[in-house]
């Protein structure tokens, strides 16, 4: 949507009419869940006057101020930042945020040549997270690195001892099992074509500061990234946030960005090389890395740091049993904001279905939890900050909880819903390996619906949302998704409807509220999740990681806690 054109009195006005709407709409007699108050949230949240919902802007105080209310109105208990009289809706999460002022200068030297790139269309700087005002890079030399990789567990080392220092460094997304799997021999050497942490840019980042490199270029392909260009340029070149660091430089290079593919190309056989020939070198451990001679990259721009004070908010229905064991559901607030206009000019990314639907989702489990019998446990609901920026808000809670994670039975995530009606089966990001991925396929079947694993694994999904981190600090968690093996059309529709999503409304503006959409699968999903909670709520079951994840060993160290 386009315009930014309500005042305050109109948005007040507009808040007051669809929290009434919402708050006095009737549910269907024969179901928890209401397809026409899902919608009605996703309306509001997705609207223009949330300006898409970025975090530390009047975005955020609408939204934060909406979700309150509702889970107010639905009968929640505040569950956030201890007050002198209790606690608040919200637990204040610290972040830094960091967006390039102005133009932004790109130069690249070939031999004999210059050209100039600009900003969103061949390459997508992010704004520097080490705190400089100013970056000014000139005539910097370029290696291409491979994927990137140094896992030594694996006896994988993609940079064979190369000083970094002052050079810019090419990388490739995903990891060198994406296109080599599964001709690549048993096991892989990366697991096959589900995505490790390796492959993930975040990765790519997070080692570039480890090299000592002046920054990582991931180079953008569609298939291995699992989005488009569009996806990249609009997630990159706003805003980004990141928690408060005592010495930023040491998680941060001074560049990360990203490349176009065809850009990449045309730059390799200027420096007399074969772009195809070196991914294809890059994906053995033998692969060396490799200068683009006469390649330089010079870039200058301004940057503005500051810290902003984001929040997520948490309403808890305390256990009557045991009330410091807690099962979460946790769904993320925040889209991209107002960032690059579209081809039709619109310029507010309203993120409807990225996660509207899933603040949807959390409201309504809310409401059917405080209208049945109070659980054994305590069920936590809780909307989340900067999930978009890097998953900051969730990552905030899990290292500085509010309650311990030890006694924290689950989380069970929701990003994204379904909008195209019922399927058949569901799924979730990624495969953890937990029990509660377990429980989820049995109480899914008790709904008459079977379980489909990830269908993109190697979109590294379980990386990708806020689960993560929670499953970082052992606690078991899962992402769920409805599935696409849709009641009308079967899997060939579900596939299709998903790519379609993906390539033409993932993180760009056309992400919007559609009075069309079917969300009768979405009420039956959440009676799924709604089940699963109770389950849980009123057991004394403990979900545990299988042997072999890489989350067991957390969970491990804190087990004579839970009894």
């Amino acid at each position: 949507m386009k315009k930014l054109l309500l005042g305050a009195a109109a948005v007040c006005a507009l808040a007051t009419v669809a929290l009434t709407s919402v708050t006095w709409a009737a549910s269907p007699s024969d179901s928890k869940f209401d397809p026409k108050l899902l919608s009605e949230h996703i309306k509001v949240l997705a609207s223009d006057a949330f300006e898409g919902r970025g975090p530390a802007t009047p975005g955020e105080v609408k939204s934060v101020a909406y979700i309150t209310q509702q889970f107010k109105a639905v009968g929640l208990q505040p569950g956030g930042d201890k007050t002198g009289s209790g606690r608040a809706w919200t637990q204040a999460v610290p972040l830094a945020e960091f967006d390039i002022k102005g133009p932004v200068a790109f130069t690249v030297k070939t031999a004999g040549a210059t050209e100039s790139w600009k900003q969103g269309e061949q390459i997508a700087i992010r704004a520097p997270e080490t705190g400089v005002s100013h970056i000014d890079i000139k005539d910097a030399p370029v290696v291409f690195v491979g994927y990137g990789v140094k896992a030594p567990e694996r006896n994988w080392d993609d940079f064979k001892g190369v000083d970094l220092h002052g050079k810019l460094a090419l990388v490739l997304v995903n990891d060198p099992d994406y296109e080599t799997a599964p001709e690549c021999k048993t096991p892989c050497d990366f697991g096959g074509k589900a995505m490790t942490y390796y492959g993930r840019w975040t990765y790519k980042y997070e080692e570039a500061a480890r090299q000592g490199a002046l920054g990582f270029i991931v180079i953008h392909e569609t298939g291995p990234a699992s989005y488009g260009w569009n996806t990249v340029k609009n997630s990159n070149t706003n805003a980004v946030f990141d928690i408060i660091r005592k010495d930023p430089s040491k998680a941060h290079a001074p560049i990360e960005a990203w490349v176009q593919r065809d850009q990449t190309i045309d730059l390799f056989k200027k420096a007399g090389l074969d772009f195809e020939a070196l991914k294809k070198q890059a994906q053995t451990r033998d692969f060396r890395p490799v200068t683009l001679k006469g390649v330089t990259f010079s870039t200058a721009f301004d940057v503005e740091a500051k810290h902003v004070i984001s929040h997520n908010v948490v309403g808890v229905l305390p256990g009557t049993k045991h009330p410091n064991e807690r099962i979460i559901y946790t769904a993320h607030w925040d889209h991209l904001g107002v960032g690059l206009p579209d081809a039709r000019g619109d310029r507010i990314y309203n993120g409807a279905v990225d996660n509207a639907s899933g603040v949807s989702s959390l409201i309504e489990l809310a409401r059917a939890f405080a209208k049945s019998p109070r659980t054994d446990r305590t069920v936590q609901f809780m909307a989340v900050t900067a999930e978009e920026k890097g998953l900051l808000g969730s990552e905030y809670y899990a290292t500085t909880p509010l309650y311990p994670l030890a006694t924290t039975v689950a989380n069970i995530n929701t990003d994204g819903a379904a909008v195209n009606g019922p399927a058949k089966d569901v799924s979730v990001s990624g495969d953890g390996g937990l029990t509660l991925q377990d429980d989820l396929i049995k109480v899914a079947k008790q709904h008459g619906r079977y379980f489909t694993p990830d269908a993109r694994p190697e979109a590294g999904g379980f990386f990708r949302s806020d689960h993560f981190s929670f499953a970082k600090q052992g606690v078991p968690a899962i992402s769920f998704h409805s599935g696409q093996d849709l009641v009308k059309g079967g899997t060939a529709a579900g596939k299709a409807a998903a790519e379609a999503y993906t390539r033409d409304k993932y993180h760009q503006p056309a992400d919007e509220w559609d009075p069309n959409w079917d969300l009768t699968g979405m009420a039956q999903d959440l009676s799924i999740l709604y089940d699963l909670g109770t389950d849980l709520a009123n057991s004394r079951e403990w979900p545990t990681w299988k042997a072999g994840s890489e989350f067991k060993a957390a969970r491990d160290k804190t087990a004579a806690e839970r009894k």
